[in-house]
């Protein structure tokens, strides 16, 4: 069984950091594509940030320059350095992963609370 277990989130006022985690029982963690989503009350899902095998990262475009995605292979674990952050980066953080570069997403954590105060 694939199981991914953020961790990381917390309550910081506005400009401070985060960093999220992922922890990942995933054996051949190495070819799967990583990503983080986040969700706010009232809110559709959003795509956050993403990690390919090759290492090849996007981002969100309101969060590029303040997000960093990481991923430690060894560790099986992806990371999610969130800087600068702002109110409305509140949500809850979702980690997950597939198999394809390309295509659906087929395992996801059971999410982290961020809640950034003003």
């Amino acid at each position: 069984q694939v199981q991914l277990v953020e961790s990381g989130g917390g309550l910081v006022q506005t400009g401070g950091s985060l960093r999220l985690s992922c922890a990942a029982s995933i054996r051949t963690f190495s070819v799967y594509t990583m990503g983080w989503f986040r969700q706010a009350p009232g809110k559709e899902r959003e795509f956050v940030a993403g990690s390919s095998r090759a290492g090849t990262t996007t981002y969100l475009d309101s969060v590029k320059g303040r997000f960093t995605i990481s991923r430690d292979n060894a560790k099986k674990t992806v990371y999610l350095q969130m800087n600068s952050l702002k109110p409305e980066d509140t949500a809850v953080y979702y980690c997950a992963a597939r198999q394809a570069v390309i295509g659906r997403w087929d395992y996801w954590g059971q999410g982290t609370q961020v809640t950034v105060s003003s």
